[in-house]
């Protein structure tokens, strides 16, 4: 993939920083509406329950941590982490304009090197944030570290549909016509390039899976969504 002479991990903070304000736009744009839903099947398989204290890795414009917030209740907590300044921007300008009433604050850092100590939280997410990590096991390995024993890790991310004529379709959608509505509604169709390419070289589901076991999780398994458009990956920490 060609990350214009930059490093991964500077070439996405770039890329996220300059599509934050009209990334929620897009994402429901891009889903069909759908993207809603799919978060909060993401909650339901993180387990998480009132009281709770969640970690929301790669957390953007914080609508995952949102989702989160509503199950934990008041007696919870959310920690949403990010690197990009402009996606965390966002996130606070809608807290304040929420009614949510749990306990979520958003904070900037680098998800290789997640700044908690071990078995820290009941549960952690990750929403679209796996393949733009610069090693996906380092990233992986830092979320089972923080979380703690019995609780799950949950990714919530573009998948690879297997179905014959639709999974050509899809391939030519997001090819196509998503950079192209990316540079419509953000003046940014490189970034949505960019979504397309990182998704096609993401590990499909199934591999996904064997990854979360071979970095230490157990009872892992995945779940379809879209019919394989986009997956929920998930396993729990021993």
């Amino acid at each position: 993939m060609d990350f214009a002479g930059k490093d991964k991990a500077t070439y996405v903070k770039e890329t996220f920083n300059s599509i934050a304000p009209r990334y929620d736009l897009m994402n429901t744009l891009m889903s069909l509406g759908m993207d809603k839903g799919w978060r909060r099947l993401a909650v339901q398989k993180v387990g998480a329950m009132p009281g709770m204290n969640i970690l929301d890795v790669c957390c953007g414009t914080g609508q995952l941590s949102f989702e989160l917030g509503q199950a934990v209740g008041s007696d919870g907590n959310v920690t949403g982490l990010d690197f990009s300044q402009k996606m965390l921007e966002v996130a606070e300008r809608s807290l304040q304009q929420t009614s949510n009433t749990a306990h979520i604050r958003f904070i900037q850092g680098n998800a290789m090197e997640l700044p908690f100590p071990d078995n820290s939280f009941d549960g952690v997410t990750v929403g679209w944030g796996l393949r733009n990590l610069p090693d996906l096991r380092q990233g992986l390995k830092e979320m089972i570290r923080t979380v703690k024993p019995g609780g799950k890790v949950v990714s919530l991310d573009m998948a690879k549909p297997s179905l014959l004529g639709f999974k050509q379709a899809y391939w030519l959608y997001f090819e196509k016509l998503i950079p192209l509505m990316g540079k419509v509604w953000t003046r940014k169709a490189s970034a949505y390039q960019y979504l397309h390419d990182s998704a096609r070289e993401f590990p499909a589901q199934e591999e996904l899976v064997r990854i979360f076991a071979e970095c230490g999780l157990k009872d892992t398994c995945f779940t379809n969504l879209a019919g394989g458009v986009v997956a929920i990956v998930s396993g729990k920490k021993p």
